[in-house]
């Protein structure tokens, strides 16, 4: 497997969106009448249900904690960032004014030393609370290194998800500097489900699994602001990563009972992406730039990086994407935009009755086929003019 790329050394070819398209189906079913509940699984045996197989990303620029309180009332789940600008300021509204106004060359400085300043736990505290204040799921994140301190103070504050992210996640990672997380007995004691990412490849998926998760984060650079992929030179194509770690969480369902989820994290910029996601295996996706776009997100049209405030080695950007409607519109519709970034779910309803499933579980069984031309066949004057499949 893999191809030639000199002596002694061969490559896998990989895959993105782009490069695959989905064949119809042989039947169809009404798009109303399809299932794309999600479910994320507790200790207890109850599972949190969301009525979309959405996730926002526990981006700044995206998520607060008025953003969590929508999307959770319209049936997704927003992950709060605990080491960002909600648990660091009382006041974070003067400090998206400074980020905003900041120029773009003078930009990831500010943002440097923005976020030098100390997490309060008594902040991380008071915005799982007020997210909850509105009945809703809340989850948040952490890196690895913070796990243990934020994830009580997370689990007494009344967070019903603990997600724990960076660039790339591994069960073994050595250290002598600092002590590593244990991720399995972190898991074991406790008491909210806990997923973790982000993860490209078969063999971490599946080492990752086995230390009794909640789900998986699947993607490395992909997002629209990150700039892993040009920094550092790692990431998989998400298509790739996602049915290599689909394969994993299959492989662990057989073995062990337990079907666990993974979440497509990053790189779709509309509906196709998302359902091209679903359909190479993913049982959720979790977005960003997206929803960076919506009226209630804080960044008001700026989005960036988790790692653009990193003080050594930036891994992200800040990126304007505009403000093009209201998050129920972004998720619901109706779109007021030709280009496919508004109403994901009904592409994801549509897309699934087109190719005859009725289920998240089927949709994922859906035929693929190698398609470098489907971006562009037929589209020369979408491109030209920069409308629909053609706009940037």
């Amino acid at each position: 497997m893999g191809m030639w790329i000199g002596k002694n050394r061969k490559a896998r070819v990989t895959y993105g969106f782009d490069e695959i398209s989905l064949v119809p189906g042989t039947v169809t079913i009404n798009p109303n009448e399809v299932d794309i509940t999600f479910a994320i699984p507790r200790k207890s045996g109850e599972s949190i249900q969301l009525n979309i197989p959405i996730l926002a990303s526990a981006m700044d620029g995206v998520v607060d904690v008025c953003f969590a309180k929508e999307m959770g009332l319209l049936g997704g789940l927003a992950v709060l960032n605990l080491e960002g600008i909600q648990t660091r300021y009382e006041n974070p509204k003067e400090i998206f004014d400074a980020v905003l106004r900041s120029k773009r060359e003078q930009v990831t400085s500010l943002l440097q030393k923005l976020y030098q300043e100390p997490v309060q736990e008594a902040l991380v505290a008071k915005r799982i609370q007020q997210i909850k204040e509105a009945q809703v799921i809340a989850a948040v994140s952490s890196i690895p290194q913070n796990a243990e301190l934020y994830g009580h103070i997370a689990a007494e504050a009344g967070a019903d998800v603990f997600v724990i992210q960076s660039t790339v996640s591994t069960v073994r990672h050595i250290s002598s500097e600092y002590k590593s997380l244990e991720l399995a007995s972190f898991c074991k004691k406790m008491s909210l489900p806990v997923i973790v990412g982000n993860a490209v490849s078969y063999n971490v998926t599946l080492e990752i699994l086995e230390c009794g998760v909640a789900g998986v984060l699947v993607g490395v650079g992909p997002g629209a602001a990150c700039t892993s992929r040009g920094v550092l030179g790692l990431g998989v194509p998400q298509v790739t990563a996602t049915v290599d770690c689909a394969a994993a969480r299959d492989a662990f369902y057989k073995k062990s009972g337990s079907y666990v989820p993974i979440i497509t994290d990053g790189g779709m910029r509309k509906g196709g992406d998302v359902c091209k996601a679903l359909a190479c295996g993913s049982d959720a996706v979790m977005v960003g730039s997206a929803f960076a776009k919506a009226t209630e997100a804080p960044g008001r049209g700026y989005h960036w990086g988790m790692a653009t405030p990193h003080a050594n080695l930036p891994r992200g950007t800040r990126i304007h994407v505009g403000t093009t409607g209201s998050l129920k519109q972004i998720l619901f519709g109706p779109a007021g935009v030709d280009d496919g970034s508004q109403n994901l779910v009904g592409a994801i309803t549509t897309c699934m009755g087109n190719v005859g499933a009725a289920s998240i579980r089927t949709f994922q069984e859906t035929e693929i086929i190698i398609a470098p031309s489907i971006q562009t066949e037929g589209k020369l004057l979408q491109v030209v003019q920069n409308v629909g499949m053609g706009s940037q």
